[in-house]
């Protein structure tokens, strides 16, 4: 083993990482064990865990509190975009929906939990849309500016 890479490089031995990640050793191993955290160097007693299991092991404990499944946090781990299934919508649920005026007759409706937009994304949306717009029509793009003067 490299000491100079050993000196930058954090390693904690198994009951170390347990303590920072606040999980039992048991659930530790079988993150490894089913390939949702990457193998420690070294083997049995002498195994040395670094700074990417412990992110793993940190992300794991936050997804599952979240209540997502072991597949779909392999999946996120494994950095692919699985679609998110849409939540079945129940009778008295409520849904927060952004109504764009463009012009008389034309109106986008933008549902930001289910499309997956961050508000700066929703913002760069409806700017696109009306530059798009008044492109189309020939129509000044002026409410636009009178919307974002009025937040």
């Amino acid at each position: 083993m490299n000491t100079d890479s050993a000196s930058t490089t954090p390693s904690y031995p198994l009951a170390d990482l347990c303590v920072l990640a606040d999980l039992p050793p048991r659930t530790v191993r079988y993150y490894v064990q089913i390939g949702l955290v990457d193998r420690p160097e070294g083997e049995t007693r002498a195994a040395r865990y670094g700074a990417t299991q412990l992110e793993q092991l940190l992300l794991i404990k936050k997804w599952t509190a979240a209540g997502l499944s072991l597949d779909r946090i392999r999946e996120l781990l494994r950095g692919e975009q699985a679609p998110v299934p849409p939540r079945a919508r129940a009778i008295g649920s409520v849904e927060v929906r952004s109504h764009l005026m463009v012009a008389d007759g034309v109106d986008v409706v933008i549902e930001p939990g289910r499309s997956g937009l961050s508000p700066e994304q929703v913002r760069q949306f409806i700017k696109g849309v009306m530059a798009v717009f008044a492109q189309v029509s020939g129509a000044d793009a002026m409410p636009l500016a009178d919307a974002n003067s009025k937040k």
